[in-house]
């Protein structure tokens, strides 16, 4: 997702990107216009959302935070405004460093927390707000077959927990293929977090990774089922999503 200097990520990338446009709305405009970018960086560990740009509370670890029940938002996280790309990569390897990563059986380096990385992009004439968008990129922690991974204690917890909001993901993008009435978004801090980003005037891309190893045949088999899941939803004729 982040990738280094030789082979910059997808969130790397998107923020330069982004930045550019800022710089040449900006001039385009003569000073009229400017762009204010802010970001958030959070992850779901075990159920539980946390500010990975907070401030660690004691040997406890993070304080988890709130969410709004009215408007699926997290209350009480850093929301920092950035200046340039540079402060903004910065922050990216802070976070980075506080995720929560352990070896397993199935890999030296398995992330225990889904991600959520969200730039904020609002374009100001003078003081009033003209435009307001939002850039999440989630990194989804992998699924986990037990067997395979031989965890127990508190990485069997993790797994459970990991696993448990996959499943519920792929439930709501089931019902979103279904269009059905009632969408279970509230069924997991995951896809609480993620629905203005499957509804509403949002566009959204799924990046599937397979091992092309023979002994991970069946993980990838499961995420091959899960973007062919991914690919038959559309919503194009209510003007909502775009997967």
């Amino acid at each position: 997702m982040l990738g280094n200097e030789q082979n910059p990520g997808v969130i790397t990338n998107a923020i330069k990107m982004l930045f550019t446009s800022k710089r040449e709305l900006e001039e385009a405009s003569k000073g009229a216009s400017h762009v204010q970018i802010s970001i958030e960086m959070l992850e779901i560990y075990n159920e539980q959302v946390r500010d990975l740009l907070g401030e660690k509370k004691g040997n406890a670890g993070y304080t988890p935070l709130n969410i709004s029940l009215t408007s699926n938002e997290v209350v009480g996280n850093v929301i920092h405004r950035a200046a340039d790309e540079g402060e903004v990569l910065t922050l990216l390897g802070k976070a980075q460093k506080r995720r929560c990563v352990k070896a397993t059986k199935s890999n030296s380096e398995s992330s225990r927390s889904h991600l959520i990385f969200t730039l904020n992009y609002n374009v100001y004439r003078g003081s009033e707000l003209q435009k307001t968008s939002k850039l999440s990129i989630c990194d989804l922690a992998g699924s986990e077959r037990l067997s395979k991974s031989e965890s127990h204690g508190e990485a069997l917890k993790e797994a459970q927990h990991i696993n448990l909001s996959l499943s519920t993901l792929s439930n709501v993008i089931e019902k979103l293929q279904q269009k059905s009435s009632h969408i279970p978004y509230r069924e997991s801090k995951l896809t609480f977090l993620l629905q203005n980003s499957l509804g509403g005037d949002s566009k959204t891309l799924a990046i599937v990774c397979c091992n092309p190893m023979a002994e991970h045949f069946q993980e990838s088999t499961c995420s091959l089922r899960f973007a062919q899941k991914l690919n038959k939803v559309e919503l194009k004729a209510l003007g909502r999503i775009d997967c």
